[in-house]
């Protein structure tokens, strides 16, 4: 009896074999479980900022802590505008550029929509 396992979310191969109630990628390693496979990629994913509103991208938000930028000595301050905010999947969920640093990603939990 054969099964047909899903590909690999991250790099689409086919290769993908069931360990227990995971499922794991031999060529790039990536490890999902069974079951959450092909329901959790229907649903929408809702991003909220600080104060519950939610975001979307093309958003204009502003910064509710002053923030380090890591590997820098720059500091983005409380009240920076950041304008056109791209929502991502991970850790930090807003991808975007700051005048006067550049590109970087932010967590949602230190911004607030205008």
């Amino acid at each position: 009896m054969t099964t047909t396992l899903p590909a690999c979310p991250q790099c689409q191969s086919t290769y993908t074999y069931a360990d227990g109630a995971q499922l794991i990628c031999p060529e790039c390693g990536h490890e999902w479980p069974a079951q959450a496979a092909e329901p959790a990629a229907e649903e929408a994913r809702v991003i909220r900022d600080a104060v519950g509103n939610v975001l979307q991208d093309g958003d204009t938000v502003t910064v509710v802590k002053d923030l380090k930028v890591k590997g820098s000595s720059l500091v983005v301050k409380v009240g920076t505008k950041v304008k056109n905010i791209r929502l991502t999947d991970g850790d930090h969920d807003i991808d975007c550029k700051i005048d006067g640093v550049g590109a970087m990603g932010l967590k949602s939990a230190f911004v607030k929509k205008v």
